[in-house]
């Protein structure tokens, strides 16, 4: 086994190359995230909470991570954060059953026009 992570911790380094190869777009994301992450109709832990479902589904370890701390930082409980991450592995599971309805048209499709 390597001691490579599989996944590099972001350091000031890579921040930096980051922003110097693609300012203009890294200024508009974060301007964008800001907007999105402001509290509105949804207070700023509601969101977190959702960024947090979401980062699971999308598995961005980054993510994950990031707003598990933004979570928290926005009061959210570990059960809450658990909770959401349930909320988010139930999603996922329920989407491949509800495509099942495809599998199954296709199957039916096959054998009607044999």
């Amino acid at each position: 086994m390597s001691d490579t992570p599989m996944f590099p911790p972001i350091t000031p380094e890579l921040a930096k190359k980051r922003a110097e190869l693609a300012p203009e777009p890294l200024a508009a994301f974060k301007a964008f995230s800001k907007a999105v992450f402001a509290p509105g109709a949804l207070d700023a832990k509601t969101k977190q909470l959702i960024a947090v479902a979401v980062a699971h589904v999308t598995q961005c370890p980054y993510c994950i991570k990031g707003h598990t701390e933004g979570a928290t930082r926005a009061g959210a409980s570990g059960a809450e954060i658990m909770e959401a991450i349930w909320v988010a592995a139930e999603m996922r599971a329920g989407g491949a059953y509800a495509h099942a309805t495809l599998a199954l048209q296709t199957l039916e499709s096959l054998h009607t026009h044999k």
